[in-house]
C-alpha cells in the first residue's frame, strides 16, 4: 500500500519541483538554485522509475528501502548541489522571505546583499521606478550652493553612472570627451547604468564603447554624488582596472590617449577631480559629494574610509 500511495502522488511532487523552478527563473541569481531542483527532481525521478519496477513486476517490497538507501546516497553525494537553500541569512541569521530562500544563490538578505555588492544594489534601485510626484514648474527648484546643506543620507539621484580607470604601468587611459555631459574636457571612458545590467557590466560595456577596449575585472573604488544647480543630481560609481585586451581607437564619442599618472591633466578635467583621484591613486575607498553650477564646482566634501575627510 505504501508503494501505491508513494506511485500515486509522485506526479504531485515532481509538479511542485517544477513550479519551484519555473519561479526561480524571475528570481536573479539563481542558477545554482535551479540546477538544485532539477537534481532533486532527477533523484525523485530515479526513486519513483524504482517503485514503478517493484509494483509493475511484482518484486518483493522490501527492495524499496535498498531503493530508498541507494536516492539517499545519490542525495548525500550532490548534498552540495541540491540542497543550496537557507531558511535564514548567512550573515546576519535573519529569516528570508520565501523569493530569497528558492533563489538569490548567496543567501544573503536584502540588506547584506547591498553592503557586499553597493554598485549593484545602486544599478538594481535605479532600475525601480520612482513614485510620480507633482512639480509645479512655476516655482524654480532652490539648489543650496554648499554641500552640508543636503541631506545625503535621504538624497537621490535621478541619473546612476561608471566612470573607470585603465592602468598600464605608470600610465593610465584618458579620453577627450567630444559628446555629450562634460564635452570639451578630458575624462576617463564611462557612461550610464542600463536597465538589467550592473555597474560593473555597465563599466566593461561603456568602456568598450569609448575606447573599443575590452577591460577585464574593473574593481570598485570609490562612490560620487554630484547635485547641480540645475536640478540634476547624478551617482557615479569609479572602477579601476589593469587588465585589458585591444587597441585604444577613437570613436564618435571619445579620442582615447595614454597618459603617465604623474601628468594627469587636472586643470583640463572636472575640478572635483583633484580632490578624490589622488586618494583613489593612492588605495583609498572614497566617496564625494559635489556642488556645481554647470562646469563650475561651487562645494565640496570628500571622506575616506578611516573618516578622514578632504
Amino acid at each position: 500500500m505504501i508503494l501505491e500511495a508513494i506511485e500515486k502522488y509522485y506526479t504531485w511532487a515532481l509538479i511542485a519541483i517544477l513550479l519551484v523552478n519555473f519561479t526561480q527563473r524571475k528570481i536573479p541569481r539563481t542558477e545554482k538554485k535551479r540546477f538544485a531542483t532539477i537534481y532533486l527532481a532527477a533523484i525523485l525521478l530515479v526513486f519513483e522509475v524504482g517503485v514503478v519496477t517493484i509494483l509493475s513486476r511484482e518484486l518483493n517490497h522490501n527492495l524499496a528501502w535498498l531503493l530508498l538507501a541507494v536516492c539517499v546516497g545519490l542525495f548525500y553525494i550532490f548534498r552540495k548541489k541540491a540542497l543550496p537553500f537557507r531558511l535564514r541569512c548567512v550573515e546576519c541569521n535573519s529569516k528570508l522571505d520565501f523569493n530569497h530562500i528558492i533563489g538569490h544563490d548567496d543567501n544573503l538578505c536584502p540588506d547584506c546583499y547591498a553592503k557586499a555588492h553597493p554598485e549593484e544594489a545602486a544599478s538594481e534601485a535605479a532600475k525601480k521606478p520612482k513614485a510620480a510626484v507633482v512639480v509645479d514648474e512655476s516655482v524654480p527648484m532652490v539648489v543650496p550652493d554648499t554641500v552640508g546643506e543636503i541631506d545625503w543620507d535621504s538624497w537621490e539621484a535621478k541619473e546612476v553612472c561608471v566612470i573607470t580607470y585603465l592602468f598600464d604601468g605608470d600610465q593610465v587611459l584618458l579620453i577627450d570627451k567630444k559628446t555629450g555631459m562634460g564635452s570639451g574636457l578630458v575624462n576617463a571612458p564611462g557612461g550610464h547604468i542600463e536597465i538589467a545590467e550592473t555597474a560593473t557590466e555597465a563599466a566593461i560595456r561603456e568602456f568598450k564603447e569609448e575606447t573599443d577596449l575590452e577591460i577585464h575585472d574593473p574593481k570598485l573604488v570609490g562612490k560620487l554624488n554630484f547635485q547641480f544647480k540645475d536640478g540634476l543630481s547624478e551617482r557615479g560609481y569609479v572602477f579601476f582596472a589593469h587588465s585589458y585586451s585591444g587597441e585604444p581607437k577613437e570613436t564618435e564619442e571619445a579620442r582615447p590617449f595614454w597618459c603617465p599618472v604623474a601628468d594627469i591633466p587636472y586643470d583640463r578635467m572636472w575640478e572635483d577631480d583633484l580632490y578624490w583621484l589622488p586618494l583613489a591613486l593612492e588605495g583609498k575607498k572614497f566617496e564625494g559629494s559635489f556642488i556645481f553650477d554647470d562646469q563650475k564646482m561651487l562645494d565640496k566634501l570628500v571622506t575616506i574610509e578611516e573618516d578622514d575627510q578632504e
